[in-house]
């Protein structure tokens, strides 16, 4: 039990922050997909828009399969996040970044800490970026 939390402290001291770091939040980021479920909308989406006739449910099993694989991902950069290989894996059929349909863009939440005008509470961001399928926001940006 020792000897692997001895290597992994060693490989995180002797690596760099910057690796890991971006490793472990890429990571973090890509296992959210069980609650964004981004690929899922954005494969709906692109089913709707291009499909074609007897297609189906293509557009929600084909992204409920991505949103998996994207979170098992994730999850695996989470377990080997001290490890080097710092790089994103499987890009070829995976964007680095999460995903989310050509409709809505995210942006900053609504909140006191990112509101630059904290008087009135109206200044701009998200009101509900939590709600699947929420395109709330209080002022367009």
């Amino acid at each position: 039990m020792i000897l692997p939390l001895a290597a992994a402290l060693v490989a995180v001291l002797f690596s760099g922050c910057t690796g890991p770091e971006q490793k472990l939040g890429r990571g973090l980021s890509n296992s959210y997909e069980l609650v964004r479920w981004g690929e899922m909308r954005a494969s709906v989406e692109q089913n709707t828009l291009m499909g074609r006739p007897g297609d189906g449910y293509y557009g929600v099993i084909h992204g409920f399969d991505r949103s998996l694989q994207r979170a098992g991902l994730g999850l695996y950069e989470v377990v080997t996040f001290p490890l080097p290989s710092y790089q994103p894996i499987a890009t070829k059929s995976f964007a680095p970044d999460p995903v989310f349909p050509i409709s809505y863009k995210p942006g900053h939440v609504s909140d006191p800490l990112f509101d630059t005008d904290t008087y009135t509470g109206f200044s701009g961001g998200d009101v509900a970026p939590f709600m699947p399928g929420s395109r709330f926001q209080i002022f367009e940006n």
